[in-house]
């Protein structure tokens, strides 16, 4: 899969969370920059983005998404 694929994917998940087909994803995306994003929103983008590539996530690896995309605390 290539970074395009994963990255129309990705912005997939955002909008269908979201319930926003405007929201648009770059790397340096935060919680910040996306209006509604809580915590639920956070359990929800990580089990959408767990079934939408077909993997499963550990809890260090999801901590660790915290850290890097969810710089406003959420």
């Amino acid at each position: 899969m290539t970074r395009a694929e994963i990255h129309a994917r990705l912005t997939a998940v955002f909008r269908d969370v979201f319930d926003d087909d405007a929201v648009e994803i770059a790397d340096a995306t935060s919680a910040k920059d996306i209006r509604g994003w809580d915590s639920v929103k956070m359990v929800k983008l990580v089990l959408a983005a767990e079934e939408r590539f077909g993997v499963r996530m550990r809890s260090r690896e999801i901590d660790a998404l915290k850290n890097e995309i969810g710089r406003a605390h959420v």
